[in-house]
C-alpha cells in the first residue's frame, strides 16, 4: 500500500531557480496549486493566481477580521489597516528593534521526502494520516539566533501552517530567543500572495525590519526588508553570518529604513530580490 500524498499546503515555499516546473527537484517539498499563494520563482516572478488561489485568499481574508480591502476589481491598492487588531502584545522589550524572520528557505528547508541527515523529523497528522516532514537547518542558524537574541525582539513570521511550523520552532529555538510566532492566518492576502504586513505588528515601523527570501512577503514595506537568498542544501552557505554586522548596526540606529537605504546604496545590502509590482 502506497503512502498517502503529502499535504503540501502545510508549507509555503519558493521554487528553485533551476526548476522550470515550479517544484523542488531535490526534495519535492514545494507547495502546489491553491495552497501555494506565496510561491515565487527565485528571481521574484509570480504566477497569475488561479481561481482556486483566489478562493483560498478569500477565505484568508474572511479570517483576517482587522484588514479592510479596497473593492476595486483590479485590486491595485494596499489594504488599509485599522488601528486595532495588532498581532503582537504590547512590547516589554525596552525599546529593542523588532526583527521579523521568515522560516522556510530562510532559516530551514523542509521536505516531505526523506533527505540525508535531517536535523528534525516532524510528524504531522492531517485527516487521520501522519505525514513526516524532514527538516534541515540552514548553516550557522544556531549561531545567528544566539547572536540576535540579546539585541532584538525576535518574531518568526511564516506563511506555513502552525501544525508544521510550531514544532519546528520548538526544536530550532534552542536558545529561546524567539519572542513571538506568527503563522499563515496572520498574513494579509494581496494579489494572490501571503504578505507579512509590518503595520499590523503594533510596533513603530521605523523600528521594525524583516529578513525573508520571498519578495512578496515584504511587498508593503520593501524599505524595511533585508532580502536573503533561498536556501535548500548548500552546506557552504554563510548568508546568516553575513547579516550579523548589518544587524548590529540596525539594533543601535534611530530608523532602520535610513540604514537599510544606505546599505542598498553602498552595496552592503543585496538587492537581488525586488518586490512584486
Amino acid at each position: 500500500m502506497s503512502d498517502p500524498a503529502p499535504p503540501n499546503h502545510l508549507i509555503t515555499q519558493v521554487s528553485r531557480k533551476d526548476d522550470k516546473d515550479g517544484n523542488n527537484n531535490s526534495n519535492g517539498a514545494a507547495a502546489t496549486g491553491a495552497n501555494q499563494i506565496e510561491v515565487q520563482s527565485h528571481e521574484g516572478r509570480g504566477n497569475k493566481p488561479s481561481l482556486l488561489q483566489r478562493l483560498c485568499c478569500f477565505m484568508c481574508n474572511k479570517r483576517n477580521r482587522h484588514t479592510q480591502y479596497n473593492n476595486n476589481d483590479d485590486d491595485n491598492s494596499i489594504p488599509d489597516m485599522g488601528a486595532e487588531g495588532h498581532l503582537l502584545q504590547p512590547s516589554t522589550h525596552g525599546g529593542k528593534k523588532t526583527l521579523v524572520l521568515d522560516l522556510d528557505e530562510t532559516l530551514v528547508h523542509s521536505s516531505f521526502k526523506p533527505i540525508p541527515n535531517p536535523d528534525f523529523i516532524i510528524p504531522v497528522e492531517i485527516e487521520d494520516q501522519v505525514h513526516k516532514v524532514y527538516v534541515v537547518k540552514r548553516p550557522h542558524v544556531d549561531q545567528f539566533l544566539k547572536s540576535i537574541g540579546p539585541t532584538f525582539e525576535v518574531v518568526v513570521f511564516t506563511a506555513s501552517l502552525s501544525k508544521y511550523a510550531d514544532p519546528v520552532l520548538d526544536l530550532l529555538d534552542t536558545y529561546k530567543v524567539v519572542d513571538s510566532r506568527l503563522f499563515r492566518e496572520a498574513c494579509t492576502c494581496y494579489k494572490g500572495n501571503y504578505v507579512k504586513d509590518l503595520n499590523r505588528l503594533g510596533r513603530p515601523i521605523k523600528h521594525s525590519l524583516i529578513v525573508d527570501n520571498s519578495p512578496s512577503s515584504y511587498l508593503f514595506h520593501p524599505e524595511n526588508a533585508i532580502p536573503v537568498e533561498s536556501w535548500f542544501d548548500d552546506e557552504n552557505d554563510t548568508e546568516l553570518l553575513d547579516l550579523l554586522p548589518l544587524l548590529d548596526t540596525l539594533a543601535k540606529c534611530d530608523d532602520v529604513r535610513v540604514v537599510l537605504e544606505e546599505a542598498r546604496r553602498t552595496g552592503r545590502l543585496k538587492t537581488h530580490h525586488m518586490p512584486l509590482q
